[in-house]
């Protein structure tokens, strides 16, 4: 995927095509019936950015709207899961954190022919290159720094307090996750790997003490963040798709991947001279996140391994797919080629954590 200019790929609106047409007699009558302050007539345009679930703007003469909806058709049972996102944003709101105002969730698929929700529209920047062309130095460093504060004050709300206590099993997310996805690679496996054997033996043995359960995004990384127009700050945490609750380690350690990825046009750091960018270094970034939340210097060699473990396995899914013919793109294709250097990479990393 290198060459693409992905702020210009994936950054604001364009018209509404024939397959993502939405009944908008259906939806304003919705919007008249659920969703406080609303006046009529409704306009709409859809996301350029590469999301699961469709989004469009809404605008209305005196206020503008976001809609994400599920997508038409047959879907998975646990996939595209709309009202966890909703059902995370409305928790999160009351307290301060940073996710757009929710409106209004439609379990009702007849009508528009899908689940849907709507929320307010953050209306600020929304970066795609880790690297911040453009910007300057000192400008990048503080959002670097508030995207990591984020993430802590994010780790930091006790679920139980702010209604989330039974959004997920709190404990023993890492043993769960490895355990998940052990068995999908094991279930979609077209070629023996070495390697991936050995880590599918030893990290279940070897993770770290859980030291405390939280919401977890899943997915947090630059592109999923709206940023205030004028400053540095985090205006949104968008994309809670993939939220629940579990290690905020994890959680933190995937984000930190982005130093270790290879600076691709997207979130990567690999590679690039940080400190003449402004960017925090790798060990800055712990040590802020650290400092923020108390919790212990975490074992980031057995994270990444983790993490990366846990990416072959979903990939290693869609290139089973490839294989079979269900799954023909090109970028299936490409994403599928990863399996083995992502195996590698987590392997490297273990052996860094002390495996022998």
């Amino acid at each position: 995927m290198a060459g693409i200019d992905y702020d210009e790929a994936m950054v604001g609106t364009v018209e509404v095509s024939d397959k993502d047409a939405m009944d908008l007699d259906a939806l304003t009558a919705w919007f008249e019936a659920n969703v406080e302050g609303f006046e009529g007539p409704i306009e709409y345009s859809k996301f350029k950015g590469g999301q699961s679930n469709p989004t469009y703007r809404i605008d209305t003469p005196s206020r503008a709207y976001v809609l994400r909806r599920q997508p038409f058709g047959k879907l998975l049972p646990s996939a595209h899961a709309v009202d966890r996102e909703y059902t995370a944003m409305s928790a999160l709101g009351p307290t301060g954190f940073p996710v757009p105002k929710t409106y209004g969730l439609c379990e009702d698929p007849d009508v528009i022919g899908s689940k849907f929700f709507v929320m307010g529209l953050a209306d600020g920047r929304n970066l795609w290159n880790g690297a911040l062309p453009g910007i300057e130095p000192e400008e990048r460093r503080a959002i670097y720094n508030s995207m990591i504060d984020t993430m802590a004050d994010l780790h930091l709300k006790d679920p139980e307090a702010i209604g989330l206590g039974d959004y997920g099993k709190s404990m023993d997310y890492c043993a769960r996750q490895i355990a998940r996805w052990s068995k999908q690679y094991k279930l979609s496996e077209t070629e023996h790997m070495e390697k991936m054997e050995r880590l599918i033996e030893w990290l279940p043995q070897t993770i770290p003490p859980q030291h405390e359960s939280s919401v977890v995004h899943g997915d947090y990384r630059l592109d999923n963040l709206i940023f205030e127009k004028n400053t540095p700050n985090v205006l949104a945490v968008l994309d809670w798709e993939l939220s629940t609750l579990g290690d905020p380690i994890a959680d933190f350690s995937y984000l930190m991947l982005n130093w270790q990825n290879e600076s691709d046009g997207r979130a990567g750091l690999g590679g690039k001279g940080l400190e003449a960018l402004g960017i925090p270094t790798q060990q800055e970034a712990v040590d802020r996140y650290v400092a923020r939340t108390g919790y212990p210097v975490p074992p980031m060699d057995w994270y990444f391994s983790y993490n990366l473990f846990r990416l072959a396995g979903i990939i290693q899914g869609i290139k089973k797919r490839v294989i079979d013919g269900t799954a023909s793109s090109a970028h299936a294709k490409q994403m599928s080629e990863r399996v083995g250097p992502l195996v590698d990479r987590a392997y490297e990393f273990a052996q860094k954590a002390g495996m022998d």
